[in-house]
């Protein structure tokens, strides 16, 4: 049986393009910092082939400070509103119920939620009671602090429990398994070693046979790895890790260079047969 998760197909991998309207994101802080810019640069995506815009008006970097529900909503509904009405397939990155809430009735299809639905006390009722697909994703700790000193005894099976209990917990209010999509959380309280060990055993996080998400576009472990380049630089770790992501078991690739990654995917899908 062929996975689907917010309609699409997963037999063949689906692409998710960011959109950050924000002044502070890792990579592309400032890039798209006015609903105008920010819906230029959504529809330059979708004509590349994204099949999801994510939209994203709260930065989550390591050391990143919160922003006010109040300033999220005027970064990301104007976004949304525009993408939605050109007919593109939208997602809302954000940890505030409010913000989910108001997103989806602009017209986001999908709640993207870093703290899987336990950053806000109302998230998991809210994102219940609108009936809309989500993604929980692991992170250990908090955006301020996460990177400071991750431990795990093993990253692998704990990461894969805390993605198993928030399944069980979406399911205990009525969201089922094909409306949820798990994300491990590359570079979000991890080290390198720890972000490449979930990359190799992405299938063993698998919960529930909800799809898996990798979003590991332009991450510092990749410059760490390679020669410290800045993340604009890391287009070419960026692709690497993706299609290693799709032979170990992603299915949507969360990402922001995206007419790169559907040509690195022609290929990858050739030889795959």
């Amino acid at each position: 049986m062929i996975r689907e998760f917010a309609g699409f197909q997963l037999d063949e991998p689906v692409i998710m393009g960011i959109v950050n309207v924000t002044p502070d994101s890792f990579s592309d802080g400032g890039d798209h910092p006015t609903p105008e810019t920010a819906i230029a640069h959504g529809r330059r995506l979708r004509a590349e082939g994204a099949h999801i815009l994510d939209i994203g008006g709260e930065s989550t970097r390591p050391g990143s400070a919160p922003v006010p529900e109040e300033e999220e909503l005027r970064r990301v509904i104007p976004v949304i509103e525009a993408l939605m009405e050109d007919g593109a397939v939208i997602s809302i990155d954000t940890r505030h119920a409010r913000v989910m809430e108001e997103a989806v009735k602009a017209g986001a299809e999908i709640i993207n939620d870093v703290t899987a639905l336990t950053g806000d006390p109302d998230s998991l009722a809210t994102a219940a009671r609108l009936e809309v697909p989500v993604v929980l994703m692991h992170m250990q700790g908090e955006p301020q602090t996460m990177q400071a000193h991750p431990h795990y005894d093993d990253v692998v099976a704990e990461v894969g429990r805390y993605l198993a209990e928030r399944v069980a917990a979406c399911r205990s209010v009525g969201i089922l398994p094909s409306n949820i999509c798990i994300d491990p959380g590359i570079g979000f309280g991890k080290t390198v070693d720890h972000n490449l060990a979930l990359i190799r055993h992405l299938e063993q996080l698998r919960v529930d046979d909800c799809a898996l998400m990798l979003g590991l576009s332009r991450k510092s472990f990749i410059g760490a790895l390679s020669r410290n380049e800045t993340p604009k630089d890391r287009l070419p770790g960026s692709l690497a890790g993706a299609l290693a992501g799709l032979d170990n078991g992603a299915e949507i690739l969360r990402v922001h260079d995206v007419v790169e990654t559907r040509q690195a995917l022609a290929v990858w899908h050739a030889l795959h047969g």
